[in-house]
């Protein structure tokens, strides 16, 4: 037997909850009944903050690596520091 449960979220946090859940191919409302009964089951709340990129920051990534594989944009080995220091004044 299914129920409804009304709560009150950041419209912010909602969207984005949203859009994660359907990178992932499934339902916010999947997501928050998995998160309900290991809350039953576990009888415990846990938190946690996985890093990961931002799209801005993984397109940027990706410049970088096309970059790298074409030999663009890189600059030259140095033999010493005073090289590099030369190089870097003349840019």
């Amino acid at each position: 037997m299914k129920t409804m449960i009304n709560i009150k979220a950041d419209k912010e946090v909602k969207e984005n909850a949203q859009e994660l859940a359907r990178d992932l191919g499934l339902p916010l409302s999947g997501i928050i009944n998995a998160l309900l009964k290991e809350f039953v089951r576990n009888r415990s709340v846990s938190f946690s903050a996985v890093p990961r990129m931002t799209r801005a920051l993984e397109n940027v990534l990706g410049r970088v690596e096309d970059d790298i594989k074409k030999g663009r944009n890189m600059s030259p080995v140095f033999s010493s520091a005073e090289k590099a220091n030369e190089y870097l004044d003349i840019l």
